[in-house]
């Protein structure tokens, strides 16, 4: 059995992270899809995914995105169904349907203690709505392109909304999304900030046309995008407050590759959302690749929170003083650990401090206590979319 288009889109060995093959194939695919079309005025993705492990995001954008991905026919591979839908908060899924449960269930605990049951039992019923409607065009681009049933043929949606968190806690819309796929090829998109559809396959243009003709249908889904969609972005951000986590920091080393050096290590996990900065710095400069640093790349850890360290092979003679820089602004984190060979004194399991600083402590200790006797003695002796459109066809 071939299965027309989808193969490659379940095999991409250049995303090194599971969690982005499972989540963020669809939405990367189509998008980056879209930006090599000729003449494209689709801005640069907001997620970078490259050859190298790196993931590192400096500005407050967000995003909410659905994702809709239809089968012409059952396949037997386990894990694919002929019908999934999903909703993404930035990286994290907070919702999901398939053509097996036909339910949408919550993916995030907050979203479960948040939306009451009849947003789910209405969500639902618009999922549902919405794989008839798959059903319905798929038969008619299989039609439109002269397509057997022989070939299982794969039909996908996204749309959504990107913002910028603003300094007082605003959001501003950036761009909207509404765009399909057919057969893991780019098929048509809404050019929002110009109203209009745009046809990226030739078998798009009937129903480019016939679609730019509905005013109310580019009225409407402009509107979802920059409005309702934005609200909705905004709640679910509120929603989920609860669910930042503070990134924990730490700063040690391991044994090298000889037995003269050491591998020290500047490390921070148990963090959420994944956007942060981390540095390692010698004596106050900061190091970057051609100093030797080598990184891990941001990473999930089993309980939906992030990890990131970045490594440096070192003499272990070096008398230089290293930094642990961490920030994250999500969670107004501002944290450096320091190790060098003048901090000898183990705290915390990781953590490092001034030998001279511990005897001054523990003399001060001494003085308080000597103070509390003699004060204890005086005071004794005093006493936390789209509206289906079933016009909407690809006719």
């Amino acid at each position: 059995m071939k299965i027309t288009g989808i193969s490659h889109l379940f095999k991409w060995e250049n995303l090194h992270n599971w969690w982005l093959t499972k989540y963020f194939f669809v939405p990367l695919y189509i998008s980056s899809a879209l930006r090599s079309l000729p003449g494209s005025s689709l801005p640069p993705p907001v997620l970078l995914c490259s050859s190298t492990p790196l993931l590192l995001l400096f500005f407050k954008r967000h995003a909410l995105t659905y994702i809709y991905t239809a089968l012409s026919r059952k396949v037997p591979n386990p894990g694919i169904h002929e019908f999934t839908a999903m909703g993404l908060l930035d990286t994290k899924m907070i919702d999901y349907f398939d053509s097996e449960q036909q339910q949408k269930v919550p993916k995030q605990e907050w979203m479960r203690e948040r939306l009451g049951q009849d947003y789910w039992e209405k969500g639902t019923q618009s999922r549902k709505s919405k794989q008839q409607w798959f059903k319905v065009n798929l038969d008619i681009l299989k039609e439109r392109m002269n397509q057997t049933d022989n070939d299982v043929h794969v039909l996908q949606w996204m749309h959504g909304c990107e913002a910028d968190l603003l300094s007082n806690g605003k959001l501003q819309f950036q761009r909207g999304i509404d765009q399909y796929s057919y057969n893991g090829d780019n098929f048509l998109y809404f050019d929002d900030a110009h109203s209009v559809w745009v046809a990226a396959a030739t078998a798009a243009e009937p129903t480019k046309r016939k679609w730019d003709e509905v005013h109310v249908l580019k009225e409407y889904t402009k509107g979802y995008l920059e409005k309702e969609c934005l609200d909705w972005l905004g709640k679910f951000m509120d929603y989920g407050k609860q669910q930042l986590k503070h990134a924990n920091v730490h700063i040690f080393a391991t044994p090298g590759r000889q037995k003269t050096t050491l591998r020290l290590n500047c490390m921070a996990t148990g963090f959420y959302p994944p956007d942060i900065i981390l540095r390692l710095l010698r004596d106050g400069m900061i190091l970057g690749e051609d100093d030797g640093i080598m990184t891990t790349g941001i990473r999930p850890n089993e309980d939906d929170t992030y990890q990131l360290r970045d490594s440096i092979e070192i003499l272990s003679t070096d008398q230089g003083q290293y930094t642990c820089h961490v920030i994250h602004a999500a969670t107004n984190v501002d944290i450096k650990k320091y190790w060098g060979k003048r901090r000898t004194t183990y705290i915390n399991d990781m953590t490092y401090i001034n030998g001279h600083r511990v005897i001054g402590l523990l003399v001060v200790v001494a003085l308080c206590i000597t103070v509390i006797l003699v004060k204890r003695r005086q005071s004794s002796e005093s006493n936390p979319y789209l509206i289906l459109i079933y016009f909407t066809v690809f006719h």
